[in-house]
């Protein structure tokens, strides 16, 4: 999601490997379970392989959950996941099958955002305290506003979509505040729009109750679509990150609706294409166009099967990991 964010946090990330490789070394495990983040990850399997065969031991077992997104770029780090992870769970199930062309088998656990959303859905839906609060008169339904949760992203979706919103006067849009950022960074943005409120600490609730959705690219576009959302998927990065991420990324689109399914189930704006107006003829469509509605409930209803085919994700990681580590028992 960013090249030149990377580069300005190295020292920090570098520092925090040597503290991870130190604590380790002390606690000695029997088992190394690393999740997620594979900038940081991968590196930690690499050294913690290296140290196992240094010493000439079988600990710690190298186990890997939600695996780095391989098959999006830099394909080739898939010899080095084989070479140094024992065991990896997956939550794609797209991702079993690309493993599979490398000769390394992976399991497929599903996807622990839904069992997560499944526990969450309240009936009827909490009130949304609202930023400023709702002034009096009739509710008008709300559209989501969820761009991301870096202030660099932020600065450069959030202003579209408000501007986009001055042309659905009957329509409350709100906005999802990131818990990283203050409320007065938010103020300044949407001040000059009437019908623009924010929550804090209640995205869920906000998509419980949502007629549609904007959406910054990333796991947000998969937890609205769980939540049966229509959405738009927005993505605008620095010309810089966008320029190189062209050129390495190898995917036919950026949300994980449309990879998991395979097809263009949300529309996605990307870079020059995100634009005020683009964004408002795509609202209109998801709002008013019946036969378009419809076919976003078949396909969500689709997407959810497909995730929860391994039964509840976390549950399934945890017996599997204890199947492996204790194979005799």
């Amino acid at each position: 999601m960013g090249f030149a964010e990377v580069l300005m946090n190295l020292r920090t990330i570098f520092r925090n490997l040597d503290f991870c490789k130190q604590d380790i070394l002390g606690y000695r495990p029997d088992a190394l379970i690393l999740i997620d983040y594979p900038g940081f990850n991968m590196r930690i399997a690499k050294w913690a392989h290296q140290a196992r065969e240094r010493s000439h031991q079988q600990n710690p077992r190298i186990i890997y959950y939600i695996s780095p997104q391989v098959w999006a770029w830099k394909e080739g780090r898939v010899r080095q996941i084989r070479e140094t992870v024992d065991k990896m769970l997956v939550i794609l199930p797209f991702e079993k099958a690309f493993y599979k062309k490398w000769n390394y088998d992976v399991e497929y656990v599903g996807h622990p955002l839904v069992e997560v959303i499944d526990r969450f859905r309240p009936s009827p839906p909490p009130t949304l305290d609202l930023i400023p609060p709702r002034p009096p008169g009739p509710t008008k339904p709300i559209i989501a506003l969820l761009p991301g949760s870096r202030k660099q992203e932020i600065e450069k979706k959030l202003p579209i979509m408000l501007e986009a919103s001055r042309h659905f006067p009957d329509y409350q849009f709100v906005v999802a505040q990131a818990p990283g950022q203050e409320p007065a960074f938010y103020n300044h943005l949407t001040a000059a729009y009437p019908n623009v409120g924010s929550i804090r600490n209640q995205t869920y609730a906000l998509l419980a109750q949502a007629r549609a959705a904007c959406v910054t690219s990333g796991t947000a576009t998969l937890e609205t679509a769980l939540f049966g959302v229509p959405e738009i998927v927005c993505y605008k990065g620095s010309t810089v990150s966008y320029q190189i991420a062209r050129r390495l990324i190898k995917v036919k689109y950026i949300s994980l609706v449309n990879l998991i399914m395979d097809k263009k189930v949300v529309k996605e704006l990307i870079q020059d294409e995100l634009t005020p107006d683009n964004l408002r003829r795509q609202l209109e469509d998801l709002l008013q166009n019946n036969t378009h509605q419809q076919q976003l409930r078949d396909d969500y209803r689709q997407l959810k099967e497909l995730l929860s085919q391994g039964g509840h994700a976390s549950a399934n990681a945890a017996a599997s990991i204890l199947r492996y580590l204790t194979p005799n028992q």
